[in-house]
């Protein structure tokens, strides 16, 4: 797969060591390693490869994969998430902990905790005292890949749509192309999203890179309120 290629992938991510499931786009997956979610919707990852996106061991492997093929293979933690770093567990004072956290209430071992912008895992809570884990959750672990794509979207009105869906969650632009002139249609909500503005010029700069695109419009409309007999 070439950088900039706009993919759609289903796949296993398991603990290569402990073969616990940690992540999967497929229900049938989670069903079957009684991982199932109910509130959450099971289908294909959307990435752009090349960009970071993901762990440098799977872009790595992305760049010679194919469509419709199935592939497995293992990830060591220089390629994923690193090495544990003892320096990043820190060892802190339990009224330190009360005063930073919103909710006290909400501390449990094992659970995310945020402190000065950081995020990290509380690992013991007592006489006095509170260790906190930064390392990322799957640090120092070896990961395996089970991995298939199953779309490679090849239209530029739909390239550009899907990177729009990516930046914003948002499936409401109106796209249209002018040669290679674009008009991005806004719908009226996003204007009141503060990240909104980032997006927008993170996005410019991927459909510059990747799809050859000229001058990129951002059009607002601003519908009339609608007058109602009562007022």
């Amino acid at each position: 797969m070439d950088k900039g290629t706009i993919i759609h992938i289903d796949y296993d991510l398991f603990n290569a060591e402990t073969e616990r499931l940690i992540e999967t786009t497929r229900e049938e997956v989670a069903k079957e390693h009684d991982a199932h979610d109910e509130n959450r919707t099971y289908s294909p990852m959307v990435t752009v490869v090349g960009e970071g996106r993901l762990v440098s061991g799977f872009e790595a492997h992305l760049a010679d994969a194919e469509a419709d093929t199935d592939y497995a293979f293992d990830i060591e933690p220089a390629e994923a998430y690193g090495e544990r770093d003892a320096n990043l567990v820190e060892t802190i004072g339990q009224n330190v902990l009360m005063r930073s956290v919103r909710d006290p209430e909400t501390l449990a071992i094992g659970a995310p905790v945020e402190i000065g912008g950081r995020t990290g895992v509380l690992q013991f809570l007592s006489a006095g005292r509170a260790r906190i884990d930064y390392n990322h959750p799957l640090a120092g672990a070896t990961l395996r890949y089970s991995y298939r794509i199953t779309k490679v979207v090849e239209d530029r009105t739909e390239k550009v749509s899907t990177l729009l869906n990516m930046n914003t969650g948002r499936d409401d632009f109106e796209v249209a192309f002018d040669g290679d002139d674009l008009t991005v249609t806004t719908p009226e909500a996003i204007a009141y999203d503060q990240s909104w503005a980032y997006a927008k010029f993170s996005l410019v700069r991927t459909l510059r890179d990747h799809l050859g695109v000229g001058k990129v419009v951002f059009r607002e409309v601003h519908e009339p309120r609608a007058i109602t007999e009562e007022e």
